[in-house]
């Protein structure tokens, strides 16, 4: 047999094994994407500051860590302190035991143990104690439809349902609304 036989003998079996080949793996399925609920990227013992679109303190963040979330770019936050700007460039305080933040930056949820502190120097200091807050840093608004408790020297103020106006220190409360007055001692 000369050489061209030979050669088309080992070309008939290439063929053959590698048909054979194809046709044992068309059944198999593709891997799966990996499902996975990690964090893309984690801060740790960090501070944040957010500008407006005017270039002006929006909101700062401190926290020991927050992490991201790859599929809608929000962030968790453990035990946030959020200090928000008033209309004079003092800050609101506010904490939580735990805080979410919007992947623009516009809303913030803050969750259990919330509490909120005037800014220092103010004439009534004001402290606002609720379970959940949400606030919106670009309107200066923040709102919660759990029971808020608002305390200010000589008076407690408390109700269901709360929205508040930073800027203008105006607030709101909807339903079950109960006051204090405690007057100071002499």
């Amino acid at each position: 047999m000369s050489w061209r036989g030979w050669l088309g003998i080992v070309l008939l079996v290439a063929a053959i094994v590698s048909g054979w080949s194809a046709w044992r793996q068309r059944d198999r399925q593709a891997p799966a994407a990996p499902v996975t609920d990690r964090s893309d990227y984690v801060m740790r013992d960090f501070t944040l500051v957010a500008l407006d679109n005017a270039g002006k303190e929006s909101v700062t963040v401190r926290s020991p860590q927050m992490e991201r979330n790859p599929a809608d770019e929000s962030f968790d936050i453990a035990t946030p302190l959020f200090l928000m700007p008033d209309a004079e460039g003092r800050h609101w305080q506010l904490r939580a035991d735990t805080g979410w933040l919007s992947a623009k930056g516009d809303e913030l949820r803050l969750r259990d143990n919330v509490r909120g502190d005037s800014p220092e120097g103010t004439v009534r200091p004001l402290t606002m104690t609720t379970t959940r807050l949400n606030v919106f840093p670009d309107k200066n608004l923040a709102a919660s439809d759990d029971t808020v408790t608002l305390t200010q020297p000589g008076s407690i103020l408390s109700g269901r349902g709360f929205e508040t106006n930073l800027d203008t220190k105006e607030y709101l409360f909807k339903s079950q609304v109960k006051s204090r007055y405690e007057p100071r001692s002499r």
